[in-house]
Protein backbone atom coordinates (compact mmCIF):
# COMPACT_ATOMS: atom_id res chain seq x y z
CA UNK A 1 0.00 0.00 0.00
CA UNK A 2 3.01 2.23 -0.74
CA UNK A 3 1.26 4.17 -3.50
CA UNK A 4 -2.06 4.78 -1.05
CA UNK A 5 -0.17 6.14 1.60
CA UNK A 6 1.79 8.82 -0.89
CA UNK A 7 -1.97 9.32 -2.05
CA UNK A 8 -2.52 10.15 1.28
CA UNK A 9 0.07 12.22 1.90
CA UNK A 10 -0.77 13.96 -1.04
CA UNK A 11 -4.26 14.36 0.12
CA UNK A 12 -3.34 15.93 3.36
CA UNK A 13 -0.99 18.45 1.16
CA UNK A 14 -3.66 19.53 -0.76
CA UNK A 15 -5.15 20.72 2.52
CA UNK A 16 -1.90 22.16 4.56
CA UNK A 17 -2.30 24.35 1.15
CA UNK A 18 -5.90 25.33 1.04
CA UNK A 19 -4.56 26.87 4.81
CA UNK A 20 -1.87 28.38 3.87
CA UNK A 21 -3.82 30.23 1.45
CA UNK A 22 -6.65 30.69 4.00
CA UNK A 23 -3.81 32.22 6.16
CA UNK A 24 -2.43 34.41 3.79
CA UNK A 25 -5.82 35.39 3.07
CA UNK A 26 -6.25 36.42 6.92
CA UNK A 27 -3.17 38.37 6.35
CA UNK A 28 -3.78 39.69 3.30
CA UNK A 29 -6.94 41.50 4.22
CA UNK A 30 -6.08 41.87 8.32
CA UNK A 31 -8.43 39.64 9.70
CA UNK A 32 -7.34 39.10 12.96
CA UNK A 33 -8.17 35.76 14.47
CA UNK A 34 -10.34 34.33 15.97
CA UNK A 35 -12.75 36.39 13.45
CA UNK A 36 -14.60 35.14 10.57
CA UNK A 37 -15.81 37.63 9.55
CA UNK A 38 -13.74 39.77 6.72
CA UNK A 39 -13.72 40.76 3.01
CA UNK A 40 -15.10 38.02 0.55
CA UNK A 41 -11.25 37.28 -0.82
CA UNK A 42 -10.77 35.96 2.91
CA UNK A 43 -14.14 34.42 3.18
CA UNK A 44 -13.55 32.07 -0.26
CA UNK A 45 -10.34 31.50 0.97
CA UNK A 46 -11.40 30.50 4.30
CA UNK A 47 -14.62 28.58 3.14
CA UNK A 48 -11.95 26.49 0.78
CA UNK A 49 -9.86 25.48 3.21
CA UNK A 50 -12.76 24.74 6.05
CA UNK A 51 -14.69 22.76 2.81
CA UNK A 52 -11.69 20.61 2.21
CA UNK A 53 -11.43 19.90 5.90
CA UNK A 54 -15.16 18.46 5.88
CA UNK A 55 -14.44 16.04 2.65
CA UNK A 56 -11.12 14.56 4.45
CA UNK A 57 -12.97 11.33 6.22
CA UNK A 58 -14.67 11.47 3.40
CA UNK A 59 -11.54 10.84 1.10
CA UNK A 60 -8.93 9.15 3.49
CA UNK A 61 -11.36 6.53 5.27
CA UNK A 62 -12.06 4.93 1.64
CA UNK A 63 -8.80 5.18 0.16
CA UNK A 64 -7.56 3.31 3.33
CA UNK A 65 -10.46 0.81 2.65
CA UNK A 66 -9.94 0.55 -1.09
CA UNK A 67 -6.24 0.46 -1.21
CA UNK A 68 -6.55 -2.42 1.32
CA UNK A 69 -9.05 -4.35 -0.37
CA UNK A 70 -9.04 -3.57 -3.65
CA UNK A 71 -5.86 -2.92 -4.48
CA UNK A 72 -2.63 -0.24 -4.17
CA UNK A 73 -3.18 1.34 -8.14
CA UNK A 74 -6.48 1.63 -7.96
CA UNK A 75 -6.81 3.42 -4.34
CA UNK A 76 -3.88 6.04 -5.53
CA UNK A 77 -5.67 7.20 -8.72
CA UNK A 78 -9.10 8.04 -6.59
CA UNK A 79 -6.81 9.91 -4.35
CA UNK A 80 -4.62 11.47 -6.44
CA UNK A 81 -8.03 12.71 -8.61
CA UNK A 82 -9.47 14.01 -5.35
CA UNK A 83 -5.90 15.92 -4.96
CA UNK A 84 -6.69 17.43 -8.56
CA UNK A 85 -10.06 18.01 -8.23
CA UNK A 86 -9.64 20.01 -4.90
CA UNK A 87 -7.12 22.10 -6.22
CA UNK A 88 -9.48 22.69 -9.56
CA UNK A 89 -12.20 23.44 -6.97
CA UNK A 90 -9.96 25.86 -4.86
CA UNK A 91 -8.94 27.96 -7.42
CA UNK A 92 -12.52 28.25 -8.87
CA UNK A 93 -13.70 29.04 -5.61
CA UNK A 94 -11.19 32.15 -5.12
CA UNK A 95 -11.66 33.71 -8.52
CA UNK A 96 -15.71 33.41 -8.19
CA UNK A 97 -17.83 30.68 -6.55
CA UNK A 98 -20.11 29.52 -9.51
CA UNK A 99 -17.08 28.60 -10.86
CA UNK A 100 -16.15 25.52 -8.00
CA UNK A 101 -18.54 23.09 -9.73
CA UNK A 102 -16.65 21.13 -11.55
CA UNK A 103 -13.72 20.60 -9.08
CA UNK A 104 -16.55 19.68 -6.21
CA UNK A 105 -18.17 17.30 -8.62
CA UNK A 106 -14.49 15.38 -9.16
CA UNK A 107 -14.20 15.34 -6.25
CA UNK A 108 -17.59 13.62 -5.41
CA UNK A 109 -17.03 11.22 -8.07
CA UNK A 110 -13.57 10.26 -6.93
CA UNK A 111 -14.97 9.55 -3.30
CA UNK A 112 -17.44 7.56 -5.08
CA UNK A 113 -15.17 5.82 -6.94
CA UNK A 114 -12.63 5.31 -3.58
CA UNK A 115 -16.16 3.62 -1.57
CA UNK A 116 -16.97 1.65 -4.87
CA UNK A 117 -13.94 0.05 -4.75
CA UNK A 118 -14.17 -0.70 -1.47
CA UNK A 119 -17.48 -2.12 -1.27
CA UNK A 120 -16.15 -4.32 -4.42
CA UNK A 121 -12.76 -5.12 -3.10
CA UNK A 122 -14.71 -6.33 0.50
CA UNK A 123 -16.77 -8.36 -1.90
CA UNK A 124 -14.87 -10.19 -3.50
CA UNK A 125 -12.92 -11.34 -0.56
Amino acid sequence: MVLTAWASLAVLGVYFWTWANAARARARYDVPAPSMEGPEGFLRAHRVQMNTLEQLPLVLVPLFLCGAFLGDVWAAAGGLLWCASRILYALGYVRDPARREMGFILGMLACAALIGGSVVGLLLR
